[in-house]
């Protein structure tokens, strides 16, 4: 059964939609500008396939951490992932969508069967986000984790879970972390080829990950200067020389003019952006990070509007252009996170995807997913 290095399509520069699923998406906020209702998703998931974007990739959020401290830190709330996916593939004909998994939180024999179904659903256009991460354990009386040893547990699972795709006969899986018997699921991955696993890494660790055990990695791009040697340090962990596709999460903040955007930004960031805890926030954000931003205000700003991610900021031009710099600098493709759902998706559609396409990096829609 294939099942590793898959990209999403042929393009050369991939485009998904990131963390829709949460209300305000990226940012932090004290205002609702995206309530994230089902029929937003919806409409937006929609308007993403017909535009020709790869994946839509829900952020996997069971408590609200960046605002809205009046409603109980939960932020208006976020969408159960894969749920989330397996409705949106029952509406979408051509389009990947993820689920994202918290491997502490989920039994592998019950989610794999989960991912199975979603990904009939989809006529196997379902993929699978695994995350290492353990942020509220009190909720689901898990113990913590130090960081390597939930990839060792996240090994552990990843092979369970495969091994339940793959194999025709029960099974018995002893290790560390899972004493199983007789495992055996069916059915099988729709047309016999398993769901598409990415994993997210930015530490050693979590990248080395990634390259083993998934097909794609997401990685951590914090600056264009840095980003050629980010990501060939993410490749220096391909096993055996293979090349891995590499992809990174961003925010977009776009306008006709440059001028614009950075008006628009800083209305963002200083007017609607939701301080309260930053200090607090920022520790939790760097924990596990090691990532070269010296500039404590703007990674501040950065939290504040897409959760630290790459910021792309500009005209549509400007837009253009930074991706077209990722591209060379070796990424595969970004996930893209906005603030404003509705407004910023009309402008990457309308106005950055057109540019991409004369650049020569992606095709036009009725080719791309033909």
């Amino acid at each position: 059964m294939t099942q590793r290095r898959r990209r999403f399509g042929s393009n050369a520069f991939e485009l998904g939609i990131f963390s829709c699923n949460v209300q305000n998406g990226m940012s932090k906020l004290k205002e609702v500008l995206w309530p994230s209702t089902w029929q937003q998703n919806l409409e937006l998931a929609r308007a993403a396939e017909e535009a020709g974007l790869e994946f839509l990739l829900p952020l996997g959020q069971w408590r609200g951490t960046r605002g809205l401290a009046a409603e109980s830190d939960d932020e208006g709330g976020a969408y159960e992932t894969l749920t989330w996916a397996s409705g949106l593939l029952a509406a979408t004909t051509r389009i990947a969508v993820f689920g994202t998994v918290h491997v502490a939180y989920f039994n592998p024999v019950v989610a794999a069967k989960q991912c199975i179904t979603a990904h009939h659903i989809g006529s196997g256009r379902f993929g699978l986000n695994v995350v290492s991460g353990n942020h509220t354990p009190g909720m689901f009386g898990v113990p913590a984790q130090e960081h390597d040893a939930a990839y060792d547990y996240t090994e552990e699972w990843v092979t369970i879970v495969k091994r339940i795709w793959n194999e025709r006969v029960p099974f018995d899986y002893n290790g560390r972390y899972f004493n199983l018997k007789e495992v055996l699921s069916k059915p099988r991955p729709y047309g016999d080829q398993a769901p598409m696993l990415i994993s997210a890494g930015h530490s050693h660790r979590g990248r080395a990950f990634a390259m083993e055990h998934a097909d794609a990695l997401f990685t951590a791009i914090t600056e264009m200067r840095n980003a050629r040697e980010e990501v060939s340090t993410a490749r220096a962990n391909s096993p055996g020389g293979e090349r891995v596709p590499v992809y990174s999460s961003s925010h977009l903040v776009c306008r006709p003019t440059r001028k614009e955007a950075d008006e628009y930004y800083h209305y963002l960031v200083h007017e609607l952006g939701d301080w309260d805890d930053m200090d607090a926030l920022l520790a939790r954000w760097l924990r596990d990070r090691t990532l070269p931003i010296a500039d404590i205000d703007r990674l501040k700003e950065r939290i504040i509007s897409g959760m630290g991610t790459f910021l792309a900021l500009g005209s549509y031009d400007d837009v253009a252009e930074t991706y077209r710099q990722l591209h060379e600098a070796g990424l595969d493709g970004v996930a893209v996170g906005m603030i404003d759902y509705a407004d910023q998706f009309e402008r990457l559609r309308d106005e950055v995807l057109p540019r991409l396409e004369r650049m020569g990096l992606r095709a036009p829609a009725r080719v791309a997913v033909a």
